[in-house]
This record gives structure tokens, sequence and C-alpha cells, in this order.
């Protein structure tokens, strides 16, 4: 089975940004939400991703590429909810990759940091960047934001 063993975190301040190597702006949207099945467009690639209900930082992924243009299709007309949009930057520490997205429209406002690990003790080194550790907390989750996004919350 394919699984995902992902931490997120809050950011502390935006020094990450002198040390970005690429960036992607990305859209989505989801088919269901339980199982998850995420529509994604990331650039020019499409993409439809099914995963398990998250337990600790871990959950069963499959990802599958589909072709750019059905992605758009599904995306505009298949998916129920508020889509995220957001910019996702590529920031290497420690020998580990970092995505941070920094979300816009109806998201604009947050900004968020994470890790895929390969084990879910493993140890890494924290960036001088990253704030508060909010893995598990469901309100930082993308199909959360699908549902109610940040701007709506209070």
């Amino acid at each position: 089975m394919a699984s995902e063993i992902e931490r997120k975190f809050l950011l502390a301040d935006d020094s990450w940004k002198k040390h970005v190597v690429r960036s992607i702006k990305m859209r989505q949207n989801y088919l269901s939400q339980r199982p998850t099945v995420r529509v994604r467009l990331a650039g020019s690639e499409g993409f439809i991703t099914i995963k398990s209900v998250t337990r600790g930082c871990s959950r069963a992924e499959y990802e599958y590429a589909i072709p750019a243009e059905d992605a758009v299709e599904m995306l505009d007309t298949l998916c129920a909810g508020y889509e995220v949009c957001k910019t996702r930057h590529i920031v290497p520490f420690g020998g580990k990759i970092w995505e941070i997205d920094i979300f816009e429209g109806v998201n604009a406002g947050l900004e968020l940091a994470e890790i895929e690990l390969i084990r879910e003790d493993e140890v890494f080194e924290l960036p001088p960047w990253i704030g508060k550790e909010v893995t598990g907390e469901g309100q930082y989750y993308n199909g959360s934001l699908a549902r109610l996004p940040w701007s709506m919350r209070k």
C-alpha cells in the first residue's frame, strides 16, 4: 500500500523565501471527501489522488497522472466546494525537502510548511522559519479548506 507520512507547520517568518529552488501554481478540489478524492492541476500537469483518513501523521495515498485537460474539466464541472488555489515553493533544508504553500483566493492569509517523511518517528532538523506544528489539526488540511475556506473561519 502506498502511504504518505507528512508533518505540517505554520511559518514563523518569511526567511525561507531566499532558499526557494522552484515554485508551482496549483488548483485543486475534491470529487469526494470520504475517501478523499482530489483533482489537482499543478502547473501544466494533472493528477487525481485518493487518500484515506489520516491517523497521526500517516495515511494511505494513491496518486496518478491524468491529462491536464481532464483535470481542468473536472475542476470546472465535477468538483464541489471551494477550489483551493496556492503556490507551492520547494525549499531544501537539512537534507530534506520542505514544501511551503502560500494560499490564495478564499484561503489567502494561510501559509503552511510541510515535510514528507519515510517513517513517523524519523528525526529531522527544524528550519529557523518554522513555527507551531499543526499536524493532525483538521482545519489545516486542504479538504477542510475546500469545505470551509480560511477567510470564512472565525
